[in-house]
């Protein structure tokens, strides 16, 4: 049987160009900086604002428009910053007020969009609400800004319900009344330190939305709002029977009693008031682990958010078919509310792709690697990793990415279980690996103490000694490294507006993923065997070397312009 190229005028329409210029939220790639982990400039080990600042200078280079800064606020750091005891200042860790308003003003001056964190699903044990609230009777308007209930069994011994946190263990800790005896139980859908609010409380409502003035006022262009589908708790409290920890539905069809509940969704809409109210074209940004797509748009519709995480995509394996259906399901849903689609690949909670693409599943959810565990294929997750980044920058839509997914770096795998701090690894005893693997320190000075991240050598993660090659000065001017390939992707992504672009199906081979943007045939090759490119066609960029003999490589990708 001969096999041929991408039919180009057998095309299927998914997906319309947009008309002319729109919001810059529509089409932008914005980077995710995770601080603790881009640059130190106080020699501590634990990266901060001043060295974010510092650097700042790369993304320019790298030619993304936006960055996205993972917390950095008041913290005791039992959740990396994600247990915040204060939202609206900087915890010293990271540097002061003064050093975000520089950060901003820098940003700004070099023509970046700056999102920051918003954490409102729960606070620290340490914030001064949850030590009122322990300090405080049962039933007073001190616990009433969060979950509080009285336990099940004889003498309330039991948790309120069965449901089990994110992180492992049991959503419920007992606390001791003031008078030392065993009383009420809190709610903690993560780790025992993080108390989940109660967002029927209109206290939480009224001090969340000053939060957001309060940044506003200072400059940020927008919020990524952190578990944004689990604000709104069931009143009921039912127990939970459906699959443990996973975001789904329960064995009746309803969602998790803590997950993607209908008031959410008034939420938003009055934050996407008080934003416009703002001047600037400011963004809400939703971290909604949903698993039903039309359910996810409706997060984005037009009075709600502006963008979406597209989890779906981030787990969708290295198969035409599956790729093939997401995308389509992706960009159908979101049509259908005006909204952009934002893809995905990697980020701070999941393992890198470049590992991830390495495995014998060729992607999906992943708990973490660990030294004894099976070892993913570097070469292979990296060549599948560059490939998968060409096919995502091509799509119309917003785009993110991981800080060092633009070096290649894999997932520290072979992390001592002695270093780990994720309190997933702590709550499940270590059976998860949990998140570090996926946070430790990038490399940018291949030579130099930890690799150019600190000038002391400190980094709270170890970085691995083969880290050296995959360091910023040793990839910048050099062919083919990982680092250029993204330059060049994000160039060609602006000048040719893939972002604004339309969406067609091209027939093509079973194990190809191949669409038009324009005048562009975008083809990646999941299989296991080359696969011809159009007759004639002129190749503007591949994830790899191509062999000149008119054909795509397996685990390859390619832009070209037909003949």
């Amino acid at each position: 049987m001969t096999v041929t190229g991408p039919q180009t005028t057998a095309a299927r329409l998914v997906h319309p160009a947009e008309p002319g210029p729109g919001p810059w939220h529509r089409d932008a790639v914005i980077y995710q900086v995770y601080p603790r982990s881009w640059a130190d400039a106080d020699g501590d080990g634990v990266g901060d604002l001043p060295g974010i600042t510092a650097r700042l200078r790369h993304l320019v280079e790298l030619g993304v428009d936006a960055v996205w800064l993972s917390p950095f606020y008041p913290s005791p750091q039992a959740d990396a910053g994600y247990d915040i005891s204060d939202h609206r200042d900087v915890d010293p860790l990271f540097g002061s007020l003064a050093d975000a308003d520089a950060l901003l003003a820098r940003a700004h001056e070099l023509g970046l969009k700056v999102i920051v964190d918003l954490v409102p699903n729960h606070t620290s044990d340490e914030h001064p609400w949850f030590a009122a609230a322990l300090a405080s009777r049962p039933g007073s308007p001190e616990r009433a800004r969060y979950v509080f209930r009285d336990g099940r069994g004889h003498g309330g011994e039991l948790p309120p319900t069965n449901w089990s946190s994110a992180f492992g263990g049991a959503a419920w800790t007992r606390v001791v009344e003031a008078d030392g005896r065993p009383g009420q139980w809190y709610l903690h859908v993560f780790d025992r330190r993080q108390p989940d609010l109660n967002w029927d409380h209109p206290e939480v409502r009224a001090d969340f939305e000053d939060v957001l003035r309060f940044w506003l006022d200072r400059g940020v262009d927008g919020f990524r709002v952190d578990v944004a589908s689990g604000l709104v708790k069931d009143p009921t409290m039912p127990d939970w029977h459906g699959p443990l920890r996973v975001q789904g539905v329960d064995t009746d069809g309803r969602p998790h009693p803590a997950r993607d509940q209908e008031g959410v969704h008034e939420i938003y809409r009055a934050w996407r008031l008080l934003l416009e109210e703002h001047r600037g074209d400011r963004v809400l940004v939703a971290e909604a682990w949903v698993a039903d797509l039309d359910r996810v748009a409706r997060y984005v519709r037009p009075d709600e958010m502006h963008q979406a995480f597209n989890f779906a995509y981030l787990l969708t394996p290295w198969r035409a078919a599956d790729l093939r259906q997401t995308i389509e399901a992706s960009l159908r849903a979101n049509d259908a509310v005006g909204a952009p689609t934002t893809w995905v690949l990697s980020n701070h909670d999941v393992v890198r792709h470049a590992s991830r693409l390495g495995t014998p599943a060729r992607g999906g959810r992943m708990t973490g690697i660990g030294a004894d565990d099976p070892q993913p294929d570097g070469p292979l997750g990296l060549r599948r990793a560059r490939a998968a980044t060409l096919l995502m920058l091509a799509l119309p839509g917003a785009a993110y990415l991981y800080q060092g997914e633009e070096l290649g770096l894999p997932e520290h795998t072979t992390l001592p279980d002695g270093a780990r701090q994720d309190p997933t690894f702590v709550r499940t005893a270590g059976a998860e690996k949990g998140r570090d693997g996926a946070r430790v320190p990038i490399p940018w000075e291949a030579g130099a103490p930890a690799y150019g991240f600190s000038t002391s050598g400190r980094s709270w993660l170890p970085q691995p000694r083969e880290w050296a090659r995959y360091a910023v000065d040793a990839q910048r001017g050099v062919p083919g490294s990982t680092y250029e390939l993204y330059r060049a992707a994000l160039r060609l992504r602006r000048e040719r507006h893939l972002g604004r672009g339309d969406l067609r199906w091209l027939d093509a081979p079973e194990d190809v993923v191949a669409f038009g943007n324009g005048d562009l045939v975008v083809m990646a090759n999941t299989g296991e065997e080359p696969v011809p490119l159009p007759d004639g066609a002129r190749v503007l960029l591949a994830s790899d070397d191509l062999p000149g003999d008119g054909t795509l490589p397996p685990d390859t990708a390619a832009w070209v312009v037909p003949a």
